[in-house]
Parts: structure tokens; sequence; C-alpha cells
């Protein structure tokens, strides 16, 4: 306890007060197929300091002045850098890349007092250069010079690579669903209940130690993507103590100085989280109990429950956010530790002018079934935590234990208004939808130096998902098309979700991850690598669906508005032509899942030649999988067990030492979310229809083929072109059968098969040819692809749902170090893409609806302040604000017609302005 204590007032004291002549030397030593380089001399003016540790890593207290720094290891050659700038207060980062020995002596010499940085860039590039797949990296000195504040900003600027919703990552022009994500070298699962995707938003920026995307398979890693798989590494040891601070507002230019409607919730709700106020009406126990209650017991419980049906107004509230950061480093018993971590809050306010029509085409005409004005006033709120611990034994041990937790939920108020010409009826209402989702993941992670040959690795997690959306409220009045009737409560003698229903959801999803990879090196260098992993994930959904009903009808009370319709005086004892109170019956509302994955892999990683390196093995992954009920007598029981051999080839041949060519080939698997394989069947108030699962779906098998041409000139820049293939067997597609009155569905399907083909390029390229533009870098990729889809059952051949045509980024960045200055203005665009496959077996009638192409430009300035501790910034996002539409062709031409498509959904966001201040201690 007496260590304990010391060590801690020497932390505080070590926070506090800083050597006033001293700065910090660290960095971190890989070699050239980006292993890390243990056990490395690191020489100081020709003086033994230190070694590196099993990551590679070193770090020590240096005065300030120029320093000869020197590293020396057997079987590499000496890395020498010449005249290295210690800064006192600063940290210094000098990585470098080790070069296998060739020759008896062979030094490589680097000059020059800036060469610390332009190294350290230069590892990055290296990085990306010599990884045993095709890649892309964003290493944390980039990170740190750039004005992204989450992991969702970071990777939008990664090629080829475009974020929607701020969070979700399109890859060459294929879907969220088609890819992959890992933290820490751990297996992720989707973040949203109803989705196949990963909301890359909850990592702050100041966490990434670097974030890799790989666009290849290799069997090291999960083989449960097509798209991309995206590596998010966050930072062990920090450098030296830190704390930095943030806080920001903003607006966006929909909301500002309007009136906003808010659904008045609990004491809570600022921090995304319910305090009961919207929980099950009280005395309810279990679904078994309700069912026996007697009509006018039912009625009671909903007599009591609040009569909370109209939204009140306010003036729309600016937009806050919150951040913080701090990490330590220090010794424990002898042993070197060191942690991260940080807090992050956000809140913003939303207004969406939303359309929303269903159509009916007939003889090349479109006739409007139903037009549905919406105006939705949305709240967001995201809180979360991020921390970590490590603790290095020596330079062959370490352990590491990391932590997220995450809170994201909305509060969102939607007012309809339109027209239903099939049933001649206006109709106007309202839903009123708080959703809490909340994710939280711990890992242990081990990494072990056992000999100079071999290398262990171990890791287990625990994640948790919870969605909760409590009291989803939707009411609905009616009148005839153009009359001067008064409106009408619709509400019958049954039970309905469209109006008068109050629905309560439950997600509880549970992930338990574990595994390990050993590595054994042979003295030339080749590497044999080995792995298992297992991954065992349980869900239940459960969806609780009541109603408010007329046994008897009773035309007064349906003429009160919203606010008076539910009062307590107007229930009875269920019966009559007072308001009654039931559960709505049906086991669609409700399912259980289990899964259970084990993979192992064997991975040969061979230089031959000098010149062609290939790596190549094979994965297998047995998926478990049971979903509906666990009795295989219920109609929901769907239990299937699937082998899946995923062998993957990489080959690399260097022309040179600044050109890579790359051939890589593939087999990976695109499984079914398990939202997609239930039975379950809930109406979605937005899309005016039901979402129904399919429990037939079958995974996709994907074959993939990549031929790319690599060229850095120099650090910081980069030229690549390339070929790539995909074929598709099974893919999975949502469609939608076109119904009325609330008739239609989306569900899902397996086409027989697809392909997508295309040819992207990247370029990056420092502007420094002139003085005048020495601070800007242009950057741009792009890629045109081509996708087609062939189901014969069906008589189709379109492309491939989700997939664009084209998909473009070009970027101007300033970054200046002199003036503390950094801008940068990105652009993107992708082409028109199929959101909803239409009803393809009732040939006309309902097209498929596409996605048109929206132009995105964004604007970020940040200025370092107060000696360079404080940094003001300015964010601008959808500068052009354009509209987005979902529409549906009349002919065979697929492109946008404004005046002859028929528009299925059009939605605008508005503008959105943020300022930011933090400061750095």
């Amino acid at each position: 306890m007496r260590k304990l204590k010391a060590f801690l007032i020497l932390l505080s004291i070590q926070f506090s007060v800083q050597a006033q002549n001293a700065g910090t030397l660290s960095g971190k030593l890989i070699d050239q197929s980006n292993n890390p380089v243990s056990n490395v001399t690191v020489y100081i003016n020709e003086v033994s300091k230190l070694k590196t540790d099993v990551e590679g890593r070193f770090q020590l207290k240096l005065k300030a002045g120029l320093y000869q720094v020197k590293f020396i290891s057997v079987g590499y050659d000496t890395l020498k850098f010449e005249s290295v700038e210690i800064k006192a207060n600063s940290v210094t980062d000098l990585d470098g890349v080790m070069q296998v020995k060739k020759k008896k002596e062979s030094d490589v010499v680097i000059r020059g007092a800036s060469t610390a940085r332009k190294e350290t860039v230069n590892a990055g590039i290296s990085f990306q250069k010599n990884n045993n797949t095709v890649s892309s990296i964003i290493t944390a000195e980039s990170i740190k010079r750039s004005p992204d504040r989450n992991t969702g900003e970071v990777l939008k600027r990664t090629p080829g690579a475009s974020i929607q919703e701020g969070k979700f990552l399109v890859i060459r022009g294929l879907a969220d669903r088609y890819n992959q994500a890992m933290l820490n070298g751990i297996l992720l699962t989707s973040t949203e209940p109803d989705r196949k995707t990963f909301s890359f938003d909850l990592i702050p920026s100041a966490m990434i130690d670097n974030l890799v995307i790989n666009k290849a398979f290799v069997p090291e890693y999960p083989g449960e993507w097509a798209g991309g798989l995206i590596q998010v590494n966050t930072k062990d040891i920090p450098t030296k103590n830190f704390f930095t601070i943030q806080v920001g507002s903003g607006f966006n230019i929909q909301t500002i100085g309007n009136t906003f409607y808010e659904d008045k919730g609990g004491k809570t709700d600022w921090l995304g989280i319910d305090d009961g106020t919207r929980s099950l009406p009280k005395g309810y126990t279990t679904k078994s109990s309700f069912d026996t209650m007697s009509s006018a017991a039912k009625t009671a419980m909903g007599k009591n429950m609040r009569n909370a049906w109209a939204p009140a107004a306010i003036t729309a509230p600016l937009n806050f956010s919150f951040q913080t950061n701090g990490g330590f480093t220090g010794k424990l018993f002898g042993k070197k530790i060191g942690g991260i971590f940080g807090i992050n809050y956000n809140k913003s306010n939303r207004y969406l002018q939303l359309l929303n029509r269903q159509n009916t085409l007939s003889n090349g005409i479109f006739s409007i079934n139903s037009s549905l004005n919406d105006d939705r006033y949305q709240q967001d709120v995201m809180l979360g935590a991020l921390g970590s611990m490590t603790v290095q034994l020596n330079n062959q041990h370490k352990i590491s234990v990391k932590t997220i937790v995450n809170v994201n939920s909305n509060n969102s108020t939607t007012s309809r208004d339109g027209v239903d010409f099939v049933r001649d009826d206006q109709l106007k209402g309202s839903e009123f939808t708080f959703k809490q989702n909340t994710f939280f993941t711990t890992q242990l992670n081990g990494d072990h130096t056992l000999t100079k040959a071999v290398k262990l690795k171990w890791y287990g997690a625990f994640n948790i998902l919870d969605g909760y959306s409590p009291d989803q409220r939707r009411i609905l009045y009616s009148k005839s098309n153009g009359s001067n009737d008064p409106y009408r409560l619709i509400i019958s003698n049954t039970l309905s979700q469209q109006s008068g229903s109050r629905i309560f959801q439950f997600l509880n999803d549970y992930i338990y991850t574990a595994g390990g990879d050993l590595t054994y090196t042979l003295k030339n260098k080749q590497t044999i690598k080995a792995g298992y992993m297992f991954q065992v994930r349980d869900r239940l959904f459960d969806a609780k669906l009541f109603s408010n009903y007329l046994p008897l009808d009773n035309p007064t009370l349906k003429l009160l508005p919203a606010d008076k319709v539910f009062a307590p005086s107007n229930f009875g004892n269920g019966t009559g032509t007072s308001l009654a109170f039931d559960a709505i019956k049906g086991n669609t509302f409700r399912y259980m899942a289990n899964t259970i994955l084990n993979a192992g892999y064997v991975q040969m990683d061979n230089e031959l030649f000098g010149k062609l390196r290939l790596v190549y093995g094979v994965r297998l992954e047995n998926f478990d999988q049971l979903v509906g009920s666990v009795k295989s007598w219920d109609p929901r029981h769907n239990h299937t067990e699937v082998l899946d051999i995923l062998p993957g080839l990489n080959a690399t041949y260097k022309l040179n030492t600044k050109t890579n060519i790359r051939l890589s080939a593939s087999q990976t698997v695109i499984r079914p979310e398990l939202r997609e394989l239930s039975f379950l069947n809930l109406f979605d108030f937005e899309l005016n229809a039901s979402v129904q699962g399919n429990p037939n779906l079958k995974r996709t098998k994907v074959t993939n083929l990549d031929l790319r041409y690599e060229f850095y000139n120099k650090p910081g820049e980069v030229l690549t072109a390339g070929l790539f293939y995909k074929k598709f067997k099974d893919p999975i597609e949502q469609l939608f059968n076109e119904g009325s009155g609330g008739a239609s569905t989306f569900n899902f399907q397996n086409p027989e098969s697809a392909y997508s083909r295309g040819i992207e390029v990247e370029f990056r390229k420092k502007l420094d040819f002139t003085p005048a533009l020495k601070n800007f870098t242009f950057q741009t990729n792009a890629a045109l692809i081509q996708s087609k889809l062939q189901d014969k059952q069906f008589n189709v051949d379109r492309p491939l749902q989700g997939q664009s045509p084209y998909l473009i980024n070009v970027g101007l960045l300033y970054d200046s170090e002199k003036s503390g200055i950094n801008a940068t203005l990105l652009f993107n665009k992708i082409g028109e893409r199929i959101f909803l496959v239409g009803d393809i077996s009732s040939g006309a009638g309902s097209p498929n609806i596409y996605e048109a192409p929206r132009p995105l430009l964004d604007f970020q300035m940040a200025k370092k302040i107060l000696k360079r501790k404080g940094e003001l910034r300015m964010n601008i996002s959808d500068i052009l604000n354009q509209k987005q539409y979902f529409y549906q062709n009349a002919d065979t031409k697929t492109s946008l017609q404004k005046n002859v498509d028929a528009y299925r959904f059009t939605r605008r966001f508005g503008t959105t302005f943020n300022f930011t201040f933090s400061y750095s201690l």
C-alpha cells in the first residue's frame, strides 16, 4: 500500500511539474513486413541507453539540443539519424523502418535536423507500401495534424471511402453491410440493432494510434467482409502525461431561430438515458400475466399511463459538445505502466423535411397512391467514455486492458400531413420515438516474445449492445379529401400499430470473444503464422405492443385533439363506447438468437528472389447459428451450421524501392444480420410500411480479385491505380412490396448471383514545387464501377443493390506549422444506386427505388493559440445543402429525370456550423 501511495504521489507530481530544459524522444521501429522489431539497442551520441519493447517502441528523456540517434540489432542494417532536435517540454517522434541485413557491413544514414517528423510520416507510408495486402493507413501523426474529432471523420479521408450519416463507412461504392470492423485486433459486431454496420463516431480521434483499411483478404483476419476491413488501433502507453479538454457549440440552418418541437421525457434525457418516465405500464410484470387479466384490469393499466400525445414547442437550442482526454505514464513496482482515458459528450438538434410517397406504374405513367409530408424534430445525444491500462512486464511481455462505453440516443417528434389517394383521405398525425443504444466493450490483450523466433499474441473480449425504445406512440387522424369536415381519430374496435399504439422494444446482445496467434520466424525472415478465434453471440429481442381501441364507436371522442383524447376520464372498463386498452398479440414480435463462430487459420509469408513476396494460406470458419426459438417445433426455429473454407493469396512484386505491383485473390463470406433472419414484423412510421425478416436467407459467398500498381515518390505522396473484380453468390438485398393504407412491406431476399468490377485510382501530391503553395497538399481518389445482378427466376438484369457506378473524393489540405493554421476542403459524390429493390415478382407496379447523387462539400479550419496549447476550430458540413432524392424510373433510364420520374422519398438536412475550443495542459 505504501508503494502504491508513493507511486500516486509521484504521478501527481509528474502531471504538474515538467523539467524546463528537457524533452522526450519516442518512436516505434518496424521491419519491411510491418512487424515490430523488439530488443533493438537505442544509442544516443554513441552511448547505449535502452532497448525497444515487444511492440518495437522506445521512450527516453533528453535535454534540449541536437543528438545523433542510432538503432542496432542483429540481422538488421544499422539505422542512424544525424542531428535529431529535442525541444524542451515537447515530444519528438522518431519512427523508423529496419532493413534486413544483406551485406556484412551496411548502415542506413539519414541526415538533417528536421528528419524526425519526415521519417515518422515515411514510416506510415512504408507501412502501406510494405503491408501484406492492399491497404491504406492513417497514422497518429496524420491524425494529430488534422481537425478530425472522431474515427468517422478520420476515415472519410481514406482512398475510396465515404461516410454516410457521419458514421457509416462506404468502401468501393459498396454499402456498409459489406464492411467489417476490428478494435485492437478483436472482431467487432454491429453497433446498430437493425443494421449490419459499425458506428465509427464512437471513438475519439485523440485515442487512435493508427487506422488500417484492408481491401484484400489475408487469412489471419476475419473473413466476413467484401468491401473493407477497418482496423482501429488505440494508444497504449503515452509518451508523456497529457490532459486535453474541448468544448464546442454550433447550429443547423434549418433549426436555428425556428420553433422546435420536442417530446417531454425525464430528468436524464439530456444524458441520452431514460429515467423510467417512459417505462412499461405500472403493474405490468410478464406477457403471460397480462394476457390473463380482465379487460377492465388491462384498461385500468392503460388509463394510468402518461398522457403525452402532443409535442411541446420550444426555441431550438444550440448544439453542444464536450470532450476530454488524458493519459499518464510511470512505473509501479518497477514495471512500466501507462494509461489513457477519454469522456465524450455531444448533443445536437436536427430538423428534417421529409416527403414520403407511394407510387404505382402503369403503361409508363406513374400514379400517386399516397403523398405524406413529414416534419421531424430530433435531438441526438452521444455520451461515451474510453479507458485503457497497459503494464509492460519487460521488453518481451506486455498486457493491456481497454474499455469503451457509449450511449447513443435520439428523441424525435414527427408531424405528418398528407393524402391517401386510394382511400381519398386527408391525413395528419404524429409519432414520438425515443431510441437508446448502449455499446460496451472491454478487452484484455497480451503480447509476448517467447524466443527470438517465436511470438505469441492472445486476447479476450466481452461486448454488450443494448437497444431500448420505450413508449413509441403513434396517432393518426383523417377526413375526406378536399372536404371541410373535421379530422377524426383513426381508431376502431381492432388493435393497430398505426394509430393509438404504444410500443416498447428491448434488444440485448452479448458477445464473448477469445483467441490467439503464434508466429514463427525462420532465419531467412520467412514466417509461419497460425491462430484461432472463438466468438459466441447471444441476442434477445422483445417488442411489447399495446393499443388503445373502442369496443363500440364513439364519434364525439374521435373529434378530440391528441392531447385530450387519451385523458384518463375517457377510459372505461374495457366495454362500451369508452376507450379500452390491450396488447397486440402474436409471436412475430419476439425472437432469440445464438451464434458460435470457431475460426482457425494457417498463413505463410515468404520472400523470393529479393523482390517477390507471397502471403498465402487458408482460414476455416465454422458458423453455428440458431434464430427465432430454441424449440424445434416452433415455426420460428431456424438452425444452421456451415463450414466455410476461405483461401487467400497476396503477391507483391517490388519493381524498385518506390514501386509495387500487387495481385490478390481470395474467398470471403457475408452473413445475414440476425434481424434479417427473424420472423419479426414491425411497422415503420417513416417508411409507411412494415419491415419483415426472412428466415430462409442464405449467406453470400464472394470471390475477390485485385490487381494494383503503387508508386511512392516521397513521404506524403502516393499514386496508385488498380482493377478489382468481385463475384457474389446469393447476395442479400432488401425488397419493397407496394401496398396501400400501410399494407406495404419491406423484406429480404437472395437473388442468384451478381458481380462488381471496377477501376480505382488514388493521387496525393504536396504542392511544394512553388513557395506559394508549399503548405498545400492535393488529394483525390475515384472509382468507376460496374455491377450486375442476374436471377433467372425473377427475370432481372440490373445493378446490385447499394452499388454506386462511381465514387469521387477530392480534398485540398493547407497546413502551416509555423502559423499553427490548418484547413481542409473536402468534396464527395457517389453515383445513383438502388436504395430498395422493387417488387419484381409482380412485374410493373413497383419499380426499383434509386438514391440520386448528392454532392457534399465540407470545410474545416483550425488555429493554434495560447502558445500552441489551445486551438480554435470551425467546421462547416454539407455546405451545398442539396436535397436528397429517392426516385423511381418510368423507363429504362436509371438516372434521375426530375420532371418524369416519381419521387419515393426526399430529404433535406441543412448546413451545420460547429465551433470548438480545445486546450492541452
